[in-house]
C-alpha cells in the first residue's frame, strides 16, 4: 500500500468520525418549544457577551462633553471621530514613527504564533505519540508549570536573558513566547484523542519518518486544536504591553505606545476609548475567520472514539 493510499485511509477514517458524530447528535429529539427556550436562552447570553463590545465602540465614538455626562448614558449622542484623529495625531507626533510600532507589534505576535504552535506541537506529538522513559514525568512537569504566574519566573527570566545579551532584543519577548506550557498541554491532550495509532503504524510500516507522518498525517488531523491555540496565542502577544526586557522605545509595541499616550490626563479619555476599539478589531477578527475550528475543538476534545 502506498502513502497515497494511507493519506485516502485516513481521510475516510475522519469523514466516518464527522458522520458517526453528527448522526449521534442528531438523534436527539427536542420539542419544538424546547428549541425555542434554547435559542430565547442563548440570544440573551448572546446579547450580555455583546455589550461591552458595543459600549467600547460607543464611548470611542463620544465627544469630550459626553464622556464626562453622570448620571453615565451607554449610547452616544453626537458620534464623533475626533477621538481617533487625535490618536494618530499624537502617534504622528512622536519621535518614533507610527508604523513602527505597529511592526513591531505585529512582527512579535505573528513569529511567537507560529513558533509556539510548532514546538507545541512537534513536543505534543513526542510526548503522545512516540514511547520513551520519562515521558509521563516530562508531562507531568509541564502540567505543573502552568501554576506559576509569569510574575513568580520574572527574576530568572531576565537573569537568562541577560545572560544570553537579548535584553532590548525581539528575541527576548519572541523565543519566550515558543514555551507557552498550555500550548503544549492542548495539543498533547488533544492528539491521543485524535490522532489514530494503527494510522501511524501503518506510516511507519510503508517507510514514512517520524517527521512526514507528523506533517501529513499527525497536523492534519488535529487542525482545529493548533487554529485554537493560534487565537489564544495571538491575542496575548497582540495584546502584551509592556515587557521588562525591552528599554528601546524602536522596540516597543503599539499596546505600550498607546498606553504611554492616554496617561497623560482625563483630556485624553476619548483617545483612550478609541485605542482600546482598535486593539480588539484584529483579535476579534482573527476568531471570527476561525471560529468554527475552536467549536470543533471544544465539542470534540471530551470525546473518544
Amino acid at each position: 500500500m502506498a502513502f497515497k493510499d494511507l493519506k485516502e485511509k485516513l481521510i475516510k477514517y475522519n469523514n466516518k468520525r464527522l458522520q458517526n458524530k453528527t448522526q449521534f447528535t442528531r438523534s436527539i429529539n427536542r420539542s419544538k418549544g424546547g428549541d425555542v427556550g434554547i435559542f430565547i436562552m442563548l440570544a440573551i447570553v448572546a446579547i450580555i457577551m455583546v455589550l461591552p463590545l458595543v459600549y467600547a465602540i460607543c464611548q470611542s465614538l463620544k465627544p469630550l462633553n459626553e464622556l464626562f455626562i453622570f448620571p453615565p448614558r451607554f449610547f452616544v449622542i453626537n458620534p464623533t471621530w475626533k477621538n481617533f484623529s487625535d490618536l494618530f495625531n499624537l502617534m504622528n507626533d512622536s519621535w518614533v514613527p507610527f508604523s513602527r510600532y505597529i511592526f513591531n507589534t505585529v512582527f512579535i505576535s505573528v513569529s511567537g504564533t507560529l513558533g509556539n504552535v510548532v514546538f507545541a506541537s512537534y513536543a505534543a506529538y513526542a510526548l503522545a505519540k512516540i514511547k520513551f522513559p520519562g515521558r509521563q514525568f516530562l508531562f507531568s512537569v509541564v502540567v505543573y508549570s502552568l501554576m506559576f504566574n509569569a510574575t513568580v519566573t520574572g527574576i530568572t527570566n531576565f537573569i537568562t536573558m541577560s545572560a544570553l545579551g537579548w535584553v532590548d532584543t525581539y528575541f527576548s519577548v519572541i523565543v519566550p513566547s515558543f514555551c507557552y506550557t498550555f500550548g503544549l498541554y492542548l495539543m498533547k491532550q488533544f492528539m491521543e484523542s485524535s490522532v489514530n495509532d494503527s494510522v501511524l503504524e501503518s506510516a511507519r510500516l510503508e517507510g514514512a519518518g517520524e517527521n512526514l507522518i507528523f506533517w501529513k498525517i499527525a497536523m492534519p488531523m488535529v487542525k482545529p486544536a493548533w487554529i485554537t491555540l493560534i487565537i489564544f496565542v495571538f491575542k496575548d502577544l497582540w495584546n502584551m504591553g509592556a515587557s521588562m526586557f525591552i528599554y528601546s522605545e524602536q522596540f516597543k509595541t503599539f499596546n505600550y505606545a498607546i498606553s504611554q499616550l492616554v496617561t497623560s490626563g482625563i483630556a485624553r479619555q476619548g483617545v483612550s476609548a478609541a485605542s482600546a476599539v482598535i486593539m480588539m478589531i484584529v483579535p476579534i477578527t482573527v476568531f471570527v475567520i476561525t471560529q468554527s475550528n475552536v467549536i470543533t475543538t471544544m465539542s470534540a476534545s471530551g470525546m473518544k472514539d
